[in-house]
């Protein structure tokens, strides 16, 4: 029950925050953002009618077809957040007229940043906040279509609406805007504890694992491999470190192996042990499942 609440709130916040930077940004500078908010934004400009009311009206079809084809469960979920989106929208448009940058660069780049933050909450936890999301999804079930680009698709379409109605420019800020928004959402989706992750091969990967236990405080995994030429087998090393700790392993790899061959790559999100989960928690998970092992074997005897 507290994870819903939580989680609920939390979309409720991301509502909060996108809705915010419509109003504060995008409205003021007659730019526009994508998907079914694009277009209600579109109509408020030519007629005046509330962004929230027209998206709310413009989803219930999307809803409809949402139950149709992707169940009760999700439908139910949907409407949720694009109630409260519709809500937020139309509560908040009062900010639209403290216009506090007033450059259609600047809010461009603020209002997708904002929005992006908004939008990345939203979809963390899973939740929905409808328009062509919903599209997306019935494209990828029935016609395994990427979302992305269906979703890309139709602003593509929103792009060159606003270019006919309202000018080449004011579209091409939305475009940076647009564009802004997908990289913040995706930045706040994977999360922000990015670290790296090394794959060293070696012919002294043993030692090289101690002194990365040893000096750096790293946990160090060995995996099997064959080199394709030798046929000679060989432990890999596989470690995931901060940012900071690359420096000190190239110089560890460096001393005791200067022809040893490593590779750094990035990682998005890690969880788990040393990283999002403390020790004593871990401790427990694995006791836990060490009596739930034994009592489903006791009750096999």
């Amino acid at each position: 029950m507290q994870g819903k609440v939580l989680r609920y709130g939390l979309i409720l916040f991301g509502c909060l925050i996108s809705s915010a930077a419509i109003n504060l940004f995008l409205v003021p500078n007659n730019l526009l953002s994508g998907g079914i908010s694009g277009i209600a934004i579109s109509c408020y400009y030519l007629f005046g009618l509330p962004i929230g009311t027209q998206m709310l009206i413009y989803n219930l079809p999307l809803l409809f077809a949402a139950y149709k084809t992707m169940g009760k469960a999700y439908t139910i979920d949907v409407i949720f957040g694009t109630v409260l989106f519709s809500l937020c929208i139309d509560g908040l448009q009062f900010l639209e007229a403290y216009n506090v940058v007033d450059d259609p660069m600047l809010a461009a780049i603020y209002g997708g940043v904002f929005t992006g933050i908004g939008y990345g909450i939203i979809f963390r936890v899973n939740g929905n906040s409808g328009g062509f999301d919903i599209v997306a999804a019935i494209a990828k079930k029935y016609y395994s279509l990427n979302m992305g680009g269906v979703i890309f698709a139709f602003n593509c379409v929103i792009m060159v609406l606003a270019a006919m109605l309202f000018g080449i420019k004011p579209a091409m800020f939305t475009l940076i805007s647009m564009f802004v928004c997908s990289l913040v959402t995706d930045k706040v989706v994977a999360g922000f504890n990015n670290k790296k992750t090394i794959i060293l091969i070696s012919d002294k990967t043993v030692d090289i694992a101690d002194e990365i236990i040893k000096e750096v405080g790293r946990g160090v995994t060995f995996l099997k491999g064959e080199g394709a030429f030798t046929h000679q087998e060989k432990k890999v090393i596989f470690v995931v470190v901060n940012l900071t700790q690359i420096a000190k392993i190239k110089i560890i790899a460096n001393i005791i192996d200067p022809m040893a061959f490593m590779i750094v790559l990035s990682a998005n999100e890690v969880m788990g042990r040393g990283f999002t989960l403390p020790r004593d928690k871990i401790d427990k998970m694995i006791k836990d499942r060490k009596e739930k092992e034994h009592l489903a074997a006791f009750i096999k005897k």
